[in-house]
């Protein structure tokens, strides 16, 4: 006999149960938390995207200021380094807002999309400094807004981002054959065309060839970025002038190169191929590595009725029978799996703003030794780097750092990646430090309830009541297969 469905739809499709939520009927339901954190504010940036954009100009401002007193003899690599650490401190209080708008929204569905699409269309904070305080943009601009719309929209906001931009070294694109190509070294850069076909529409047996990702680079110069702005612009002496083929159609016959590369989304949004990608790619998250056939046709054929519109996408994965059997066969990613933690523990939102505030006033450094090795160290030390340890440290040494996929394909997303003996010394460390300092008053039998509800096998119940201590017994809950798979 299968869940039921309030704890499948948690477990499967959010973050996982947390107490005081109305639960999940079916469909409709998790319909309804899409439109409803569309209308949420995010939590990040906190200074709002017009202050964000100010902060980065008077940081690069900073940045120029010291790079041309270096070059008259006069260098300040102290101000250097406080532009860096003034850029690491903003994007960890981005990263710990992510983290805590997560566990506090009853919208879990729609935090998953959200997660989902930045994957997709991924970006890296990893880049540079100036990445650091961008990608969150990304997330806030690009992705969350679209979440419900069309892919047509959420593709051309995604991929005309500034951080995408700069994360593919469009900015540093040139037409060979263009005015600026024609009298510098400058070339062509094919890493946002080859990624645009390859990952975020047609997908990697989508019928195109080397030429192909060629030409959707050369239709695709000409934009680029103002990083003292972060406007995307379009200028036509880095563009490559005449007549493109991509895909058997010819861009640049009617002397506008501007418009190509929306004429160019437009079809690539179209094509039968993406939608068929697209399809399984959310199949593959949500329900099983190995997604169900005839899911994806049900959701293939919403797309083509609805023009790829994706709401109707998801409620045709949402009204498929197999949406809704065979639990537990995904493994939950890092950041699923201490989302679920915190919000199984019923942390609220008030303690999310202490761990907040902690992680401003802790210096940028990398933690030494492994979290076990933390976990039993005195409660000074633990007090003062709870923050870390949890949330964006914890993240980190499981190896899905917020914001910082390991390539332009985002993070893994298969079992195989995320059951390795050292992701389970991780997570069972980071229980064992969770049930210490925020479990204090929590009981394993109530914790169980709570975090998985009929979800719990006999086995597993019996070993949590069995457990020698209650500290024992609240990390067998986070420790156990259940919880680790949705």
């Amino acid at each position: 006999m299968g869940l039921i469905v309030p704890t499948m739809a948690a477990i499967r499709y959010g973050y996982g149960l947390r107490a005081g939520e109305d639960p999940v009927a079916g469909p409709d339901d998790l319909m309804k938390q899409v439109r409803q954190g569309l209308a949420e504010k995010p939590r990040f940036p906190r200074e709002g995207l017009t202050g964000r954009r100010e902060t980065i100009g008077k940081i690069l401002s900073v940045r120029a200021a010291e790079a041309k007193a270096a070059q008259g003899g006069k260098p300040n690599p102290e101000l250097r380094r406080e532009t860096e650490r003034e850029a690491q401190q903003i994007y960890q209080r981005d990263a710990m807002a992510r983290i805590a708008q997560t566990v506090d929204s009853p919208n879990g569905f729609y935090e998953r999309l959200v997660a989902f699409w930045a994957g997709h269309f991924a970006t890296s904070a990893a880049k540079s400094f100036l990445m650091r305080m961008v990608v969150p943009l990304h997330e806030v601009e690009a992705i969350r807004p679209n979440v419900g719309g069309s892919f047509r929209d959420l593709l051309g906001a995604a991929i005309l981002h500034p951080a995408m931009l700069i994360y593919l070294d469009q900015n540093r694109s040139v037409g060979p054959e263009s005015p600026v190509g024609q009298k510098t070294e400058r070339g062509l850069n094919e890493n946002l065309g080859r990624e645009l076909l390859e990952l975020h529409t047609l997908g990697a047996d989508g019928g195109y060839g080397q030429g192909d990702v060629r030409a959707a680079a050369l239709i695709l110069t000409g934009l680029t970025v103002d990083t003292r702005t972060l406007e995307v612009t379009y200028r036509r002496r880095l563009a490559e002038p005449g007549a493109i083929t991509l895909l058997g159609k010819t861009y640049g016959e009617e002397g506008q190169p501007e418009n190509d590369h929306l004429a160019m989304l437009d079809d690539l949004a179209a094509n039968p191929q993406t939608a068929r990608h697209i399809c399984r790619k959310l199949v593959a998250h949500f329900i099983a590595d190995d997604p169900p056939a005839e899911v994806i046709e049900a959701m293939v054929a919403a797309w083509g009725a609805s023009n790829g519109d994706l709401m109707a996408v998801y409620r045709a994965m949402l009204d498929h029978p197999r949406a809704w059997t065979e639990e537990g066969r995904k493994v939950k990613q890092p950041f699923e799996f201490i989302v679920s933690g915190f919000r199984a523990l019923g942390v609220p939102d008030k303690d999310f703003s202490e761990l907040l505030r902690e992680a401003e006033a802790e210096e940028d450094e990398e933690e030494e030794g492994a979290m076990a090795a933390q976990a039993d160290e005195g409660e000074g030390r633990r007090g003062r780097s709870l923050a870390r340890v949890l949330t964006i440290g914890a993240l980190r040494r499981m190896g899905q750092p917020v914001w910082q996929p390991p390539s332009p394909a985002g993070f893994p997303d298969d079992a195989a990646t995320w059951v390795s003996p050292s992701q389970v010394s991780e997570r069972i460390a980071w229980a064992r430090m969770a049930a210490e300092t925020l479990g204090r008053t929590a009981q394993p039998a109530d914790l169980l309830r709570a975090a998985l509800a009929d979800a719990a096998r006999e086995d597993t119940i019996r070993l949590v009541e069995q457990a020698p201590s209650r500290a024992h017994g609240l990390t067998m809950v986070f420790a156990s297969p259940e919880f680790n798979r949705r």
